[in-house]
């Protein structure tokens, strides 16, 4: 049997500091920078390396092929060409280079609710979808009251969507892309956005999707958890090439280590947020201070440096990091022990520092939050998953040995025992 999906020596080339943008004041900044002969202000950071002449490649040579059935996922850090793939496969645009043979109807979720119009309904727009994706109106029709359970849109279906929540969106256009009778679905960090209650359920809906209904999965994220949950197969990309394509826990033990072998510094102004919030005390870098920037002394603290940007003017914030194992399971939380206070339009830079002598040895991975809690009401201002990794080097001078695989990750203090 033929794959569903072949990508044959795929690339995409953008040209750089041309007219294009997507926006009218970009195109007049990157042509005034042209005049100036300038560095074109909206070339992102990290494209050096891929600049040919005065063009980009966002994709430069990848291949591989998708049995049916088959659930992928796609990682790489930001820049890496993931969500330019997608699109080269739902033919949102054509490659420069390359082919892409698919032998099946494809439901793609790119962003959230795409191809969505704000002034028509959520019926009108499951419908206006559907069409779209090469459905008939017969065919919507059947499937109709399903989509709108699995929404929890009901109450609201004959409301325009421009009035709907970032969450009520993003459940509408999941249960659209699920629904309907495609043998390929491809779905772009769709769980990165509603609450957890709605990010199982999608998560369980592929899962059926993939196990009983035979479709074949595309899924691209940067929640490490999810990928391993729902995936069987697992295709790294890095600065537009296929470095790795195989089992999904080797896939992400490359990813981890190579993510952690030399961050530094992370800037987290464009980094996707958790539950799709848009961030009103915004996250927007870090920076390790210990001279030892990814392998730590558990001995030691781990000294970071925070710039946080307000929007609103919030007090008493704090800032918490959850960890978790290289298995992407939770094992310890820090919160600062001093509040914060933020005015709105200000600037602010942080210094951190966190014992993490209970740690044993091994890799873990950080994730940031900036919250406050009233009358045991938690309100979070921003969030962001998995975005630090670091690991705890092994010490030797124990008493015992400390194995976390028999012992757990942490260590905590020697109890007290006393003869009666």
């Amino acid at each position: 049997m033929k794959p569903i999906i072949e990508v044959k020596n795929l690339k995409k080339r953008y040209r750089l500091g041309v007219i294009g943008t997507g926006s009218l004041a970009q195109d007049l900044k990157s042509y005034w920078a042209r005049l100036r002969k300038k560095e074109d202000p909206n070339t992102m950071i990290g494209q050096e390396n891929r600049k040919v002449g005065d063009s980009f490649m966002a994709l430069n040579g990848v291949s591989f092929t998708v049995n049916k059935g088959e659930t992928i996922g796609v990682i790489g850090s930001n820049g890496a060409g993931k969500s330019t793939l997608l699109k080269l496969i739902t033919r949102v645009t054509g490659p420069t280079e390359g082919e892409i043979i698919l032998r099946g109807r494809i439901a793609s979720m790119l962003e959230v609710g795409t191809g969505f119009n704000g002034e028509m309904t959520g019926r009108e727009n499951i419908y206006m979808n559907g069409a779209i994706l090469g459905m008939t109106k017969a065919e919507i029709d059947s499937k109709l009251d399903d989509i709108i359970a699995f929404s929890e849109c009901a109450d609201f279906i004959d409301t325009p969507v421009k009035r709907y929540s970032s969450g009520m969106y993003v459940k509408l256009a999941f249960a659209v892309a699920a629904h309907l009778d495609s043998e390929i679905m491809i779905m772009d960090e769709v769980l990165a956005v509603g609450d957890a209650k709605f990010q199982k359920k999608c998560l369980d809906k592929m899962l059926d999707a993939a196990t009983n209904d035979g479709k074949t999965i595309l899924y691209v994220s940067h929640n490490m958890a999810t990928v391993k949950q729902l995936c069987s197969r697992c295709i790294i990309l890095n600065e537009g090439k296929v470095i790795f394509d195989g089992d999904v826990d080797k896939a992400i033990e490359i990813y981890l280590g190579a993510i952690g072998s030399d961050t530094i510094f992370g800037d987290l102004s464009d980094t996707p947020r958790f539950d799709g919030m848009k961030p009103t005390v915004k996250l927007m870098s870090y920076q390790i201070m210990n001279k030892d920037f990814s392998v730590f002394d558990n001995k030691e603290p781990i000294r970071m440096r925070f710039k946080i940007k307000a929007e609103q003017t919030v007090e008493n914030a704090m800032l918490r990091m959850i960890i978790k194992s290289s298995e992407l399971v939770p094992v310890g939380t820090i919160t600062s022990e001093k509040n914060i206070n933020v005015v709105a339009g200000q600037e602010y830079t942080y210094d951190v520092e966190m014992d993490l002598s209970s740690l044993a040895s091994g890799k873990y991975i950080g994730s940031f939050t900036v919250f406050t809690v009233n009358e045991k009401i938690v309100d979070e201002y921003d969030s962001i998953t998995d975005i630090f990794f670091f690991e705890i080097e092994e010490t030797i001078n124990e008493d015992a040995p400390w194995h976390s695989r028999w012992l757990g990750h942490n260590k905590f203090p020697d109890m007290t025992i006393t003869q009666i």
